[in-house]
């Protein structure tokens, strides 16, 4: 429920984007975004900390796609923002998985999923390195599609590609951390 409920500014962007276009999706995603916000506020639960970067991201790129529809910055198509939202969102949280480990806070895959699965310390720092590479390489995709490929493809591939990459790597994952769960 609570992948759902996270999903929900994404899945609100194409829904709204297949009715309006981007700009009444990228305007959708913001009110989406500050709704989710305002609920985990209303109901006291807390906020993980990526709904919070997600949301100023979405706040900030959305707001500038909005704005330079009507006020054009040096020429930069104004969807220009909104796609690298995604991008930006990935490489922070690539960004986070490097650095954290080199900080000596640990690694954040294992604060994540510690309560699921034990694995040791080693196995640890492999799947948060792994984590780490795939970020990195899912802004890179979505930059590549973004920039490439008509807005209608792009967001297409926002919401179906960049989830199926993840559900292939989730499984990936899974399988290799199967070889060294205890029988």
């Amino acid at each position: 429920m609570k992948i759902l409920f996270e999903l929900f500014p994404i899945a609100l962007f194409f829904l709204a984007y297949q009715w309006g276009g981007i700009y009444w999706a990228t305007g959708s995603a913001i009110i989406a975004s500050l709704a989710q916000i305002l609920l985990f506020k209303f109901t006291r639960k807390p906020i993980d900390p990526m709904v919070w970067i997600s949301f100023v991201l979405v706040t900030t790129f959305g707001g500038l796609t909005l704005w330079s529809k009507n006020h054009p910055i040096n020429g930069i198509e104004p969807t220009v923002f909104i796609r690298w939202k995604p991008t930006v969102l990935y490489w922070i949280m690539s960004f986070l998985l490097w650095i954290f480990p080199l900080l000596k806070r640990g690694y954040p895959m294992e604060k994540i999923m510690s309560k699921q699965i034990q694995l040791p310390k080693p196995l640890w720092k492999i799947v948060n390195q792994a984590w780490a590479i795939f970020f990195l390489m899912m802004g890179a995709v979505n930059l590549y599609v973004a920039f490439h490929y008509p807005e209608a493809t792009w967001v297409r591939f926002k919401l179906f590609g960049l989830m199926g990459l993840m559900i292939i790597f989730v499984i990936g994952q899974g399988i290799f951390l199967s070889k060294h769960l205890p029988k």
